[in-house]
């Protein structure tokens, strides 16, 4: 039996890169790739994982904002092994609190990396995954925190148990305008570009789930919450965030679910256990 392919996105640093190496310490035999914007940083990565713990990685570019990128590794993945088994959505970006620029300009570029980059990945890269495919979406526990911001009247639309991914993307796009109209909270949304985006990635595993189980390949998508870790992104400013290992665990727990399971599917998981989403009040 061939090797399982996993890929991880965003996975040069941080909690990306602690993902490769829990991934690579698991006991079964895989082959994984990280996925670095900079190849010379994925690169940089791959070699301090073995040299580091002996781990044998390997990289391909890719931004997850550009199509071309994606889909020369969909077809270096379907050349080369006839496709995926575990696809790890966990690149992402955020701005620091300090930056100057607009928030118009955040929340568009903010969700059009986050919200509608991961959800291109999937689109391009989902008709390739096998059999028992997992797919695990690292999402923030800001996702919770937009969605109790919101007016009722928005809550109830992200309730709908109608709720198409379009709708969903109408949901996003909505913000983003309401962001360049400067109208934020006035139409009843949380001001926080970075928490909306991973609200979307929340809900987008739902949509993505439903659908998939009319899919003959028995695929499991799931959603996750890392918990304040010490990354980049969070940039030192927290004394309580805890080691990216840690921040890594949850999501490794789920690309390595076994074929049989039942649940999680869909769902939105912290410390490995499922949490509602959206949450209650």
């Amino acid at each position: 039996m061939s090797p399982r392919v996993f890929v991880v996105t965003g996975g040069n640093k941080g909690i990306g890169k602690s993902i490769v190496k829990l991934l690579l310490q698991d006991k079964a035999e895989k082959i994984v790739y990280l996925t670095s914007r900079n190849e010379e940083l994925g690169q940089k990565a791959v070699k301090d994982l073995e040299d580091s713990y002996g781990l044998k990685a390997n990289c391909f570019p890719l931004d997850i904002t550009k199509l071309t990128t994606i889909n020369k590794l969909k077809e270096y993945l379907v050349e080369k092994y006839g496709g995926l088994d575990v696809l790890v959505n966990n690149a992402g970006m955020a701005y620091k609190g300090s930056s100057t620029a607009p928030f118009s300009e955040q929340a568009e570029v903010t969700n059009e990396c986050n919200f509608y980059g991961t959800l291109t990945v999937c689109k391009e890269l989902f008709p390739i995954l096998k059999q028992n495919a997992k797919v695990v979406h690292v999402s923030s526990m800001t996702s919770e925190f937009a969605y109790k911001g919101l007016s009722s009247e928005l809550k109830a639309k992200l309730n709908d148990p109608m709720l198409t991914m379009q709708g969903l993307k109408d949901f996003i796009k909505d913000f983003v305008q309401a962001a360049k109209d400067d109208e934020v909270e006035k139409r009843g949304y949380p001001k926080s570009s970075y928490a909306m985006s991973k609200l979307g990635v929340s809900m987008m595993t739902i949509i993505q789930q439903a659908i998939l189980e009319k899919d003959s390949r028995n695929i499991v998508v799931n959603s996750c919450c890392p918990g304040l870790i010490d990354t980049d992104m969070t940039g030192g400013a927290y004394s309580n965030a805890k080691p990216v290992d840690e921040g890594a665990d949850t999501p490794t727990y789920l690309a390595l679910l076994p074929d049989d399971v039942k649940e999680p599917r869909g769902k939105f998981c912290k410390l490995r256990t499922v949490h509602p989403y959206p949450p209650s009040e």
